[in-house]
């Protein structure tokens, strides 16, 4: 049988068409009602995690890697609330795009550092590490190493979200209503929420916060745990 190299998939179609599709989705652009249903409830993951953040009142205090940072949707709020924050993607075309929104809104001297690498390229230590719908691309192992690897950089909490593993999205996803056809995105895969708690416990976090968002057409499970 032919080995599935996910990561390349995933590098070719957001450096290629996936760009464009989702470049528009994350503005404020004229999109399709799925792309603007997507469109929402990926802000409601980021609504939910940068309230998380501000809670805890000390965002000017604290380096954030966000890996995995698509157009900046996560890292230029975050850096306008006087984070540090360290962005990568493996997208090029995406980092690109990202840092000329930066500059865009925080002015070219902005304080959001970007890199074009993988998940299992990034190196260092945070305070905070953030990997928002990035899991969905990826099968169980390759997820279980993505989150080991992020979990060691993290000195203090780790942020995921994944697309949940119930019966439900299973059968919606198989009648082709969860997830936008082949030729739109990539493989799209569930996770049971009790496998990636077992790798968080395995690797010394706890569950502090869990949020879910959920519309129509996008489904995101979302956890917080702390060492």
């Amino acid at each position: 049988m032919k080995t599935v190299n996910d990561k390349a998939i995933v590098k070719d179609y957001f450096n290629a068409t996936g760009f464009d599709r989702w470049r528009r989705i994350y503005g404020d652009g004229e999109v399709n009602k799925v792309q603007k249903d997507i469109r929402i409830g990926h802000q409601q993951t980021i609504d939910t995690v940068i309230s998380w953040l501000k809670a805890d009142d000390n965002l000017a205090e604290i380096s954030i890697c966000d890996a995995g940072c698509g157009v900046g949707s996560l890292s230029i709020p975050l850096a306008e609330m006087g984070a540090i924050v360290h962005a990568s993607d493996i997208s090029e075309k995406m980092v690109v795009e990202a840092d000329a929104r930066a500059k865009t809104i925080l002015g070219d001297n902005h304080n959001i550092s970007f890199a074009v690498k993988d998940l299992e390229a990034l190196s260092g230590k945070y305070h905070t590490v953030i990997c928002l719908d990035v899991l969905i691309h990826y099968p169980q192992q390759d997820a279980a190493e993505m989150i080991t690897h992020l979990a060691s950089m993290a000195e203090s909490r780790l942020i995921l979200s994944f697309a949940p593993k119930t019966f439900l999205l299973s059968i919606l996803k198989k009648i082709g209503e969860f997830f936008p056809g082949p030729s739109k995105t990539t493989r799209a895969y569930q996770h049971k929420e009790a496998d990636i708690i077992k790798i968080l416990e395995s690797n010394g976090f706890k569950i502090k916060r869990t949020g879910m968002t959920s519309t129509r057409f996008y489904f995101s499970r979302i956890l917080e745990a702390e060492r």
